[in-house]
């Protein structure tokens, strides 16, 4: 059986899921496993963040195939989805990571493009929506340049952890990497960030993102 996701167009009239707010996402993907309908209340839950995610990395243009595919894979996989871990985001950021790299080139070249003009191609809607922790918007186009020079492998964790609100802990789940791995990812990038804008580091509003 097949379910096709898109925001706001199923029915959520099932009595159980009254209370889906209160739910984990391992419980509804759990239920989902049975009744596949069920696994949009992790569509509603958690696409606008992953669409936000995907365009400020991509831009708006990419950004709906890869939110999109992201829930597509997620929903095929939901079986082998690791039900003791109550929260999904690492696994869905995890996929939509994996969907970004396809698209490695079209990633820089927007950092280079923001670089050169200071100008987002993200709707302030979008920006709105995501977690986005930048709170030096002055700094946005020296910043954009930065991030076209980070190693891919350090920018997944650092911009996780940044811009997706996720742990350094959650981050390193979400690419299946040791968390020490994680750790030093993150210091090599927020070093380079810290070279390159005069020891400031704009991904880090008052709080160690190191932790």
């Amino acid at each position: 059986m097949t379910i096709t996701l898109r925001k706001a167009d199923h029915d959520h009239t099932e009595p159980d899921l009254a209370t889906v707010t209160t739910r984990t996402d391992a419980d509804i993907i759990r239920a989902s496993q049975d009744d596949p309908e069920r696994f949009a209340a992790v569509f509603d839950r958690y696409y606008d963040a992953i669409h936000g995610y995907a365009a400020r990395r991509l831009g708006a243009s990419l950004a709906d195939d890869v939110a999109a595919e992201t829930f597509l894979i997620a929903f095929d996989a939901r079986a082998r989805y690791d039900l003791a871990r109550p929260d999904a985001r690492p696994w869905l950021y995890g996929i939509a990571s994996n969907l970004i790299a396809r698209h490695h080139r079209a990633e820089v070249r927007l950092y280079r493009a923001l670089a050169r003009t200071g100008v987002e191609e993200v709707t302030e809607g979008h920006a709105d929506r995501v977690a986005v922790r930048l709170d030096a918007e002055s700094a946005r186009t020296l910043l954009s340049g930065v991030l076209a020079e980070i190693a891919d492998r350090d920018r997944d964790v650092l911009l996780l952890v940044a811009w997706a609100d996720l742990s350094l802990q959650e981050a390193s789940e979400a690419l299946g990497i040791p968390a020490g791995t994680a750790r030093s990812r993150m210091h090599r990038a927020r070093k380079q960030l810290r070279a390159a804008l005069g020891e400031t580091d704009p991904t880090s509003p008052g709080e160690d993102l190191d932790r």
